[in-house]
């Protein structure tokens, strides 16, 4: 015998009554790791910029507080690669970096100055390198700059690999001004 259902009683399966009210569903948006990941990364860029870290244990419990759990061996490899530093009074970031948007451009100028090594342009097509595991991210940022065609323009979108992020632009034009862009960005320059 198959569910029946009765208006305003719930659902009957085999002589057993299944409830279901619409407040009682609790559906949680899955995130991507790589989203998780520059979620934490910027949580962990505003909490050094607001205040005093003196170590990774009240880092680790402030980034707890924000609803971000992270393991030592993590945030460690977090800190590296955001190119943090540990000064006299705590942690501080890398002399150039600002997180203000006005200043900063966002989340792509802090991809720039984290992870880009080098921009070379061949034909319509970019080649960005990264250290090793950071391609990414990069792209990522990218990706999120291409839908402000002001931010970029020419760029139609990236593909990433380990090291490596391919980004494909309209004409051969547009790839050298983006290796431009990019590099005068990186530079500290724009």
């Amino acid at each position: 015998m198959g569910p029946e259902k009765s208006p305003g009683r719930g659902l009957h399966l085999g002589g057993v009554r299944i409830n279901m009210r619409a407040r009682s569903i609790l559906m949680q948006i899955r995130t991507t790791p790589t989203e998780t990941r520059d979620q934490r990364r910027q949580r962990i860029l505003e909490l050094i910029q607001h205040h005093t870290i003196r170590n990774q244990a009240g880092l680790q419990q402030r980034l707890e507080e924000a609803g971000l759990a992270v393991n030592q061996a993590t945030l460690s490899r977090d800190l590296r690669d955001l190119g943090v530093h540990k000064g006299p009074e705590g942690y501080e970031l890398p002399a150039a970096a600002s997180l203000t948007q006005a200043v900063s451009g966002g989340s792509l100028w802090h991809a720039l100055q984290a992870w880009l090594l080098n921009a070379t342009a061949a034909q319509n097509l970019v080649v960005l390198k990264t250290p090793p595991s950071c391609a990414q991210p990069l792209a990522l940022a990218l990706d999120r700059a291409v839908r402000d065609a002001r931010a970029l323009p020419g760029l139609v979108g990236t593909i990433a690999g380990d090291d490596t992020v391919l980004a494909i632009c309209q004409d051969a034009n547009k790839a050298r001004s983006l290796v431009r862009r990019l590099l005068t960005q990186k530079d500290g320059t724009a």
